[in-house]
């Protein structure tokens, strides 16, 4: 028999209720994710998704950003915390911080995160509702690596869903929740098995092909 391949050490960034984080969890204890989840750290106490973690024996650690007076400060104490875990991925999963350009500098190439619209639209906060004011017929998420550019990395893996016409905010984040616990389990199982990659012109490339725009996942239709 062939040695199977080395789980890949993953550190996730919380702020909230790591739903995000639970399908990554899942799809660590069922196998389908090469990956080893070796610590989730918070900038919140209580952060729901701490619990999350707990509950799987997973090292949990809460860095609180209201300690720090400068935003440069603490990115370089939770740039300091991830490295105690050696992570071969750090996973942002509703991290609600802007990352300091040397933050995103330090974990160059193995930083990815979930953004809820089909970007390059909507970066930034309010995306369902904005989505809805603009009239767009549909919307979704976007999972991207992480450069110093906000929600401006290069995405890899994109779910549309369709607008309906008695949507709220809430009805329609529900749905792209749904496809967000699909495709960032996806990305992440592309990272781990070292088919996905960032090159040294910031290009996403998948089993060493550029990526000239997001592999799509439709389900509006």
């Amino acid at each position: 028999m062939g040695e199977a391949q080395q789980a890949l050490p993953v550190v996730v960034l919380i702020s909230g209720g790591g739903s995000n984080l639970q399908a990554l969890i899942d799809g660590q204890a069922r196998g389908e994710l090469p990956i080893r989840i070796v610590a989730v750290i918070s900038n919140r106490a209580d952060a729901g998704g701490l619990e999350r973690a707990r509950r799987h024996g997973i090292a949990t650690a809460v860095l609180d950003h209201r300690d720090y007076a400068e935003r440069a400060d603490y990115d370089a104490a939770l740039t300091g915390l991830i490295a105690d875990y050696d992570p071969g991925l750090v996973v942002l999963a509703g991290f609600m911080r802007i990352l300091t350009p040397a933050f995103v500098a330090a974990h160059r190439g193995r930083l990815l995160n979930i953004h809820p619209s089909l970007l390059p639209k909507y970066r930034g906060l309010h995306t369902h509702q904005r989505a809805l004011d603009a009239g767009e017929r549909e919307h979704g998420a976007s999972v991207h690596f992480v450069t110093a550019e906000l929600d401006g990395g290069p995405v890899v893996l994109q779910a549309r869903v369709a607008v309906e016409a008695d949507d709220d905010a809430e009805r329609l984040a529900a749905r792209v929740l749904t496809q967000e616990h699909i495709i960032y389990p996806t990305v992440v199982r592309w990272f781990a098995q070292g088919r996905l990659r960032l090159d040294d012109q910031d290009q996403a490339r998948l089993d060493g092909v550029p990526l000239s725009g997001p592999r799509i996942i439709d389900a509006a239709g």
